[in-house]
């Protein structure tokens, strides 16, 4: 049927922009390209966890670094490999998911998201007495990881590889959303009250969630520090969480789409700051202003999404489509 087709063709003609990405892009566009996809897989994790299952959480940068560290430690005190640098982040994701989700089970809203802030402090702190006592002051360097016989050094060779992962991520996403674990948390996330009534277990649905989204913010975590080559303490601020719920909120609440299309803007965005800031004529006196640039533009443009258009670019997108259809 066409309506078959229609959803088919643009899908299909961005699965096959996406593959075609590294022989025309630059080093640098497919640096910001992988840097999407990392970004967009610890976007998914938290769209499940808030966006999804209503629980929100203020430690994702602090799952990333648990992952981060998980990975680099492994690497450099018993030189693991990548392939078991990845899982073992993973597990060290769902360990802290199920720690750090019990608080869900009895706290909402606000305390529960403060309560989730003690996560990024305590790993943060353990990370950073880590550091120093190896006496790995700038952080913890990781050789390339060895992949199917090829070190991954350049961004065009991490790129299938982050490409698959972020597919897998969503394709996982997808699948658990439509099973019973994602409806169960469409439910407690509408009125736990009535979905006990409905006979769904809420605080297992919640630690499920809380597990499922750590142990993916975790790997996702890992796979940065592999990327980058090194583990700091200071790549994982609080800005970072910050920058995550900016995310799903620019991209659309409750829409994986969402957390793509989030992940793209927020990332994209400090570089098409410096692009245009680069073609003013004052451009060299604001060179060193472009930190401060990027925090206001950021902080304007979250306020603009909450105020103006509450469902995020994908709300912008069906509010086109809408009129195009109306048109036509």
């Amino acid at each position: 049927p066409w309506t078959v087709y229609k959803r088919l063709v643009p899908i299909a003609l961005a699965v096959c922009g996406l593959v075609a990405l590294p022989i025309w892009a630059s080093t640098s566009a497919m640096d910001i390209a992988n840097q999407i996809l990392l970004a967009s897989i610890g976007a998914i994790a938290l769209m499940l966890l808030t966006g999804f299952a209503g629980q929100i959480s203020l430690g994702h940068a602090g799952l990333l670094a648990a992952g981060a560290f998980t990975a680099g430690i492994l690497a450099r005190e018993v030189g693991a490999p990548f392939w078991v640098g990845i899982p073992a982040a993973g597990a060290t994701g769902a360990m802290l998911g199920l720690i750090f989700g019990l608080p869900s089970l009895r706290l909402r809203g606000i305390y529960l998201a403060v309560s989730t802030l003690a996560l990024h402090f305590v790993v943060i702190y353990l990370g950073g007495e880590y550091e120093t006592r190896r006496g790995f002051s700038t952080g913890i360097l990781i050789d390339p990881p060895l992949v199917f016989g090829r070190e991954l050094w350049d961004p065009r060779d991490w790129y299938p590889l982050l490409l698959v992962c972020a597919g897998l991520t969503w394709l996982g996403a997808r699948n658990l959303l439509r099973a019973r674990t994602g409806r169960s948390w469409a439910a407690i996330h509408d009125t736990e009250p009535v979905a006990a009534a409905l006979g769904i277990h809420v605080a297992r649905a919640k630690l499920t969630a809380f597990v499922i989204s750590s142990t993916i913010t975790a790997m996702a975590g890992a796979l940065f520090a592999y990327y980058r080559g090194f583990v700091s303490i200071e790549a994982f601020s609080l800005f970072v969480t910050i920058q995550y719920v900016a995310m799903i909120i620019i991209g659309g609440m409750g829409t994986l789409i969402g957390a793509v299309l989030g992940a793209a803007f927020v990332t994209i965005l400090p570089h098409a700051i410096e692009w245009g800031t680069s073609l003013l004529p004052t451009s060299r006196a604001l060179a060193g202003s472009i930190f401060a640039i990027n925090y206001a533009a950021f902080g304007v443009i979250m306020i603009a999404f909450l105020a103006l258009e509450p469902g995020g670019l994908v709300g912008i997108a069906r509010r086109l489509r809408g009129l195009i259809r109306g048109r036509g």
